[in-house]
């Protein structure tokens, strides 16, 4: 995860950061899943981000400067929150794009094919109901079953009150 900080902060995309390193984007991307690198995936991303390996693994043995230095590269659990935010809403807009492209594709075929009868507005019909309910998941605006839910869910089962 570190990677893809750094990767962010430098402006970089993985496409560039793959020219950069020599890596192949694959690696790139299975890196910043979390997925362990291996020694030469190390050396070249260290070479490409002008940090020592041991700054790229996150070493635990560090001394107090080294730990002031490390913790600007270090992912806080906000970061990971919004980059998995970010995953769900890029996820949103690229079936939001599906759905545009392939509805006018579908009408076009209803159209060439039996325009008597417009069978295209059930496909239509039904995945835009899906992407309603894919949008209220994603930018929560509907909070039935949301994280506040859950937390009092869980202090219920605790046993414990609010």
């Amino acid at each position: 995860m570190i990677v893809k900080k750094l990767r962010l902060q430098k402006g970089w995309s993985q496409e560039q950061l793959s020219q950069l390193s020599g890596l192949s984007i694959r690696t790139i991307q299975r890196i910043e899943k979390g997925q362990q690198p291996g020694l030469e995936s190390l050396k070249s991303l260290a070479a490409v981000f002008e940090l020592s390996i041991t700054d790229l693994q996150g070493d635990t043995d560090m001394t107090t400067h080294d730990m002031e230095e490390k913790s600007a590269y270090a992912v806080s659990s906000e970061e990971q929150l919004a980059f998995y935010r970010v995953r769900k809403i890029r996820g949103f807009y690229a079936h939001l794009m599906q759905y545009c492209v392939i509805i006018p594709v579908l009408f076009g075929i209803n159209l060439f094919t039996n325009p008597s009868y417009i069978w295209a507005f059930w496909p239509m019909l039904g995945w835009g109901i899906g992407l309603v309910f894919h949008a209220l998941r994603v930018f929560n605006i509907i909070k039935l079953f949301g994280p506040e839910w859950e937390k009092k869910q869980v202090e219920k089962q605790l046993g414990r009150k609010l």
